[in-house]
């Protein structure tokens, strides 16, 4: 199936729509179908819709974007994959402007029943097994972007884990743009189905080698019970892109999910992260490190909905911000009647580096039930002057003075990686954006 632009509206992402051809199960079709629909009678949101109350999409609106196709050349090549995302021994699947490169990717031995493949190839074999997923919505805070994903999305990850299975390896889904000559949007969506008290490791890269392209991602995320899940992030997409992206989270019961989010690049970039707590003593963490620079927009919404008693969550993020950067923390907590047990944390830092630079935090909690123990928080500073002064009556030189206690700022969150390679790659590329007048990284280790 391809997509097909329209010149009934003036704006590139209102006149885009699917190309109901027939080669498709009727639930999707019916599924595309809504999603235009939700388009066309709600719109975009704006400044006056809550949740976006600090992003503008405009600029994203502005552009007369076209729908990545699949079957494109790409000057790409396996060692070129490892130089933009880095090489973390497991499977791995490249994704080219949103479509599966089979002869990119790299698969590995995996645990029996263990399926890892691509979206659209599950699509076009045994389609009635995607069914329980795509078809059931994703969550009420729907917004047009989510939809445009249901409507666009032809190819994405499909990972099914089976029950008591342990994938030591991680898992790295690689999605990378290349815009070429014409404005390109791509639309992945990614399945993760952890079967009951199964464990594994999953690890998203995004990338772009250069040209404006807008990448509307959705994953979902669904643990069964006593199913364990650690998820990572990586945001680094061209300067010139654009980078919006939802993540959602279904745990089971005693269940474990935690997810580690890195924004670098994008112009204006929005990574949401839903999670819905339906299932008793379910643990989920959240944890968050942006970085934006020059005239760079981050933002990062979560809401997490504690429905079931016994239940724990826990958030923390950090940004440091530079140049005339903006960074954006809204995060809600929603503690139902029936939540008995609740233990919930909320934590945003923000390091300003610059006068110009600019952070909106926003944590929130509301709670409808007693017997719960919550707390929530938000700071935000500049580098304390005599920490500065301390080091440098040591012989440091004031830059790197002031490098060394940034990085020991962002350092918190980067220890929080448990996968050594991809660790080490941060690292390197939180060094280099904040030390970026000095060629030498090794100042900030």
């Amino acid at each position: 199936m391809t997509t097909t632009a329209t010149t009934a509206s003036p704006r590139g992402l209102a006149g885009l729509e699917p190309a109901l051809n027939g080669h498709q199960p009727g639930w999707l079709g019916g599924i595309r179908r809504a999603g235009l629909e939700w388009v066309a009678e709600h719109g975009f949101p704006t400044l006056g819709d809550e949740d976006w109350k600090y992003t503008r999409v405009g600029p994203i609106l502005d552009v007369p974007f076209q729908p990545a196709v699949g079957g494109m050349k790409h000057r790409l090549s396996a060692s070129a994959i490892d130089g933009l995302a880095g090489d973390l021994g497991g499977t791995r699947l490249v994704f080219a402007n949103g479509y599966f490169a089979p002869e990119l990717s790299t698969l590995m031995a995996l645990p029996e029943g263990t399926t890892v493949t691509s979206l659209a190839s599950v699509l076009a074999g045994d389609a009635e097994r995607l069914e329980p997923f795509l078809a059931r919505p994703l969550s009420s805070q729907h917004h047009a972007f989510t939809a445009l994903n249901a409507a666009l999305a032809e190819d994405g990850a499909f990972i099914q884990i089976p029950p008591d299975a342990t994938i030591a390896a991680p898992i790295h889904l690689v999605f990378v743009s290349d815009a070429g000559a014409s404005p390109l949007v791509s639309s992945p969506r990614s399945v993760v189905h952890a079967g009951a008290r199964s464990q594994a490791t999953i690890v998203e890269t995004h990338v772009g080698s250069g040209g404006v392209y807008l990448t509307n991602a959705v994953t979902e995320v669904i643990l069964e019970d006593g199913a364990q899940v650690q998820h990572y992030k990586v945001q680094d997409e061209a300067d010139t892109a654009f980078h919006l992206a939802a993540l959602h989270v279904r745990p089971g019961r005693d269940s474990s999910f935690s997810t580690h989010a890195l924004a670098l690049g994008a112009a204006i970039a929005r990574h949401e992260v839903w999670v819905k707590l339906e299932a008793a003593g379910a643990e989920v963490t959240l944890n968050g490190l942006y970085l934006p620079d020059g005239n760079q927009h981050h933002d990062n919404p979560t809401l997490i909905e504690h429905v079931a008693p016994r239940c724990t969550s826990r958030q923390l993020y950090k940004g440091v911000l530079g140049g005339h950067g903006r960074g954006v923390f809204n995060g809600h907590i929603v503690v139902g009647p029936d939540a008995l047990g609740t233990d919930a944390s909320q934590t945003n830092k923000n390091l300003l580096l610059s006068d110009t630079a600019e952070v909106d935090t926003r944590p929130r909690l509301e709670i409808l039930t007693d017997d719960v123990r919550c707390t929530h928080g938000a700071a935000v500073g500049q580098l304390d002057e005599e920490a500065v002064f301390y080091l440098r009556s040591r012989g440091v030189p004031h830059q790197q003075a002031r490098g060394v206690l940034t990085y020991a700022f962002a350092g918190e969150m980067l220890q929080l990686i448990g996968v050594g390679p991809l660790r080490s790659r941060v690292e390197s590329k939180v060094a280099e954006r904040l030390n970026r007048e000095d060629t030498d990284r090794e100042t900030f280790r």
